[in-house]
């Protein structure tokens, strides 16, 4: 009987784990064969964002519509961060793990890991203002922005050129639609080729970390691992299953095994934007999300939902904040939420980045940067996790705003007694 996908990639996980336990850092040699899955999926993901989107908005054919659907999205997206942030620093001010850290290990960690940190003190040191952030989403070459992957701006570009084409002729505008369209359909095509090799990509990159890293350095920050671990479960397992029961009236069991593949590959690569490609298609395929839904919500999502980014952000404060003694405010505290929500909205969704973000949530605060160092020896297995609940946040918005624009269609059972919601019936009629 041949395995499911999920089941193989799975599998894959947990065998690199074991083999890069056994044979250490020397299996690190397998490494270019993750990197390989990594840079397929990540091929696919410019064209099918800026295909997706364009086809979506100008398909939509009402200018009122998008603007309804974007506002919802934006809305959830702030507000499930906010509450990310919020039980990050909760789960650190009650377990406090940064007071736990023996002198002689952190001395270890600053030393170990001060020439990584600098990079990202670096690049933090000159923030930029948020009228160059929003300026910066303008792409003055558009050709540029899909060079150099930047979503912000592609995503915009496409915004753009989907509202141009619902003033044109149809007969003007048809064609254009019908080829996005193929190419939309032909990167979904090219996404399941790629997706045969997952379970060999997601082997060699777990492999690979685990032999790197393996037990000794996670052992001296196993609480602080382990308080952002149960902040990311909490906000994984109670927000995102009460926000699609209660404003969808979907089966949170059945939510999580649809987007069990995506949540594999997201922990495997650490990048929203490499699982994006994954993540559209269970949504549209498992859960019933609509594909003009998708096409907007989940590219938006994977370019500034970042949850688990925000938490961990938040949880990471207060840690380094308690290893140099700092006891930070209510205000402080508050400003953490502000600064992480609106620095997680600009990060991109590639392994890493929460390192810069988390530089310029430390600067705002008054928290040493060095004391990035503290914590680089475990962010990789940390990126990992993080990025698992990111695209969680992501699926669960598009599950959420497709039920409340009537475009969800989910297979029974989905409430009590297998009945629809009341917005699915009517949306039949």
């Amino acid at each position: 009987m041949r395995l499911k996908l999920h089941t193989q990639i799975l599998l894959g996980l947990v065998l690199g784990a074991v083999a890069g336990v056994i044979v250490g850092p020397s299996i690190a040699v397998i490494k270019p064969v993750g990197d390989a899955f990594i840079k397929l999926i990540t091929m696919i993901v410019v064209p099918l964002v800026f295909a997706s989107i364009l086809v979506g908005v100008a398909s939509l054919g009402d200018l009122a519509k998008l603007g309804r659907i974007g506002l919802k999205t934006i809305l959830f997206y702030l507000c499930t961060t906010a509450i990310a942030i919020t039980i990050g620093l909760t789960v650190a001010n009650v377990v406090k793990p940064g007071s736990r850290l023996a002198p002689d290990i952190k001395e270890r960690l600053l030393s170990d890991f001060a020439g990584a940190a600098e990079v990202n003190i670096e690049q933090a040191a000159v923030p930029p203002s948020v009228v160059d952030t929003l300026l910066d989403i303008i792409p003055t070459n558009p050709m540029a922005a899909f060079a150099q992957s930047n979503m912000l701006q592609i995503i915009f570009f496409a915004l753009a050129f989907g509202i141009a084409l619902t003033y044109l002729d149809r007969a003007k505008s048809e064609p254009v639609i019908r080829f996005m369209d193929a190419v939309n359909d032909a990167m979904i095509q090219l996404v399941h080729l790629v997706m045969k090799i997952a379970p060999i990509g997601v082997f060699a990159l777990i492999a690979a970390i685990i032999g790197q890293y393996g037990l000794g350095i996670l052992q001296t920050l196993i609480v602080y691992a382990l308080v952002v671990v149960m902040g990311l479960v909490i906000h994984a397992l109670l927000v995102y299953p009460a926000v699609v029961k209660l404003f969808a009236g979907m089966s949170p069991v059945h939510f999580f095994k649809g987007i069990a593949p995506a949540q594999l590959v997201a922990f495997s690569t650490s990048s929203s934007n490499a699982t994006l490609p994954v993540t559209m298609e269970c949504a549209e395929e498992n859960l019933g999300v609509s594909e003009e839904v998708s096409a907007f919500v989940l590219p938006l999502g994977a370019t500034i939902n970042m949850d688990g980014t925000a938490l961990y952000q938040g949880a990471a404060t207060i840690f380094i904040a308690q290893v140099y003694g700092l006891d930070l405010s209510l205000g402080q505290q508050l400003m953490v939420v502000l600064t992480a929500t609106l620095a997680s909205i600009g990060a991109a969704g590639v392994p890493g980045v929460g390192m810069i973000t988390l530089a310029l949530v430390l600067k705002t605060v008054g928290v040493p940067l060095e004391g990035i160092a503290l914590i680089l020896g475990v962010d990789r297995i940390l990126d990992m996790c993080r990025t698992t609940v990111n695209i969680t946040g992501d699926s669960s918005c598009a599950v959420v705003v497709a039920a409340s624009e009537g475009e969800l269609e989910v297979p029974p059972p989905i409430a009590a007694g297998g009945k629809r919601p009341v917005w699915t019936e009517e949306a039949r009629t």
